[in-house]
């Protein structure tokens, strides 16, 4: 019977912490719906994701939407900034 390799605690946290966060901020010139149609299309968030997200950026001032790879979350970025909304990947 052969033994089983544990596996370090540690090795969740890391592969985590290689994911890229997209985070959006607040302003005072995009409409709230023009921020959900952004989320909706370009982080194919659900409505009610979207409204969620959009509602913690009003009242919080920003909000992390989306998780993933850098290349991913960059092309994201792009696209947001390009409909005039504050992001970046942190």
């Amino acid at each position: 019977m052969g033994k089983e390799k544990a596996t370090p605690e540690y090795q969740n946290q890391q592969d985590s912490s290689k994911l890229s966060r997209l985070m959006v901020y607040n302003d005072d010139v995009n409409t709230f719906e023009h921020v959900i149609d952004t989320l909706i299309e370009v982080c194919e968030h659900n409505p009610e994701q979207a409204e969620q997200c959009t509602m913690i950026i009003h009242h919080k001032g920003k909000c992390i939407v989306k998780s993933g790879d850098k290349d991913t979350m960059n092309a994201m970025c792009e696209e947001i900034i390009d409909r005039n909304i504050t992001a970046k990947v942190v």
